[in-house]
């Protein structure tokens, strides 16, 4: 929306045809470039199918501009996509897209030095590069193909299992109170044979001499039948 308050149009998608212009001329240099290195270095015409079909023919040489220009072009479209692309697959085809343009213009130098130079035949070290070219390209495709499909294909990790739980004990019973402390220590005494006296439960709970005796008369047995009284 503009300061006006209007809405603006959407922007209309950049045009692709200049690219076109762009790419025509340097297609041709590329092409005739590598095409002529591979002549010097021992790429020429092949028969890729002997007793099938003799009368096919193929250059091997241009198998240089179609493998590695192509392959720069694919890896430099993988690290510009702005769509997800996990990680380690944009960051090998950044490198290798760098690689590849860089092998390019490498391979257009070595070429255009030879020809201004009138040799018919490229170095040893050149030719030995250039041979193992298709392969590697061939290596970075498979590899930089494999990253694009590697979290489509990883499986998703098992989940945690949780801790087991231990059921919570039942935790015993505690006095709140006083009167209730001294009941319960009362209880025990008279069980074990020793009960407390008024007087002991009155010095250690600080109870009342009233709340002793009624403790004492709730908690102790009834008399024995000679007369004998358990309050003392």
């Amino acid at each position: 929306m503009n300061p006006n308050g209007i809405s603006a149009a959407p922007a209309s998608p950049p045009r692709r045809w200049p690219l076109v212009l762009i790419a025509l001329p340097a297609a041709v240099a590329i092409w005739s470039g590598w095409v002529g290195l591979g002549g010097m270095c021992g790429f020429g015409v092949v028969h890729p199918l002997p007793g099938i079909v003799d009368g096919f023919k193929l250059n091997s040489a241009i198998t240089l501009p179609v493998g590695v220009e192509a392959y720069g072009a694919y890896a430099l479209g993988v690290w510009l996509r702005p769509n997800a692309i996990p990680e380690r697959a944009r960051s090998f085809a950044k490198r290798s897209a760098v690689g590849s343009l860089l092998l390019g213009m490498a391979g257009q130098i070595i070429y255009h030095l030879l020809a201004a130079a009138h040799q018919q035949r490229a170095p040893w070290p050149v030719t030995m590069l250039v041979s193992c070219l298709p392969v590697a390209v061939l290596g970075f495709g498979a590899g930089l193909t494999h990253l694009l499909r590697a979290d489509e294909t990883e499986p998703e990790p098992d989940p945690e299992p949780e801790p087991e739980t231990v059921p919570e004990q039942p935790k015993p019973a505690v006095a709140t109170d006083a009167e209730s402390a001294a009941k319960a220590a009362l209880a025990a005494t008279i069980t074990a044979g020793n009960p407390l006296t008024k007087n002991q439960l009155m010095t250690r709970f600080k109870l009342t001499r009233a709340t002793a005796e009624k403790l004492r008369d709730e908690l102790m047995p009834e008399p024995s039948l000679n007369g004998s009284s358990p309050h003392a």
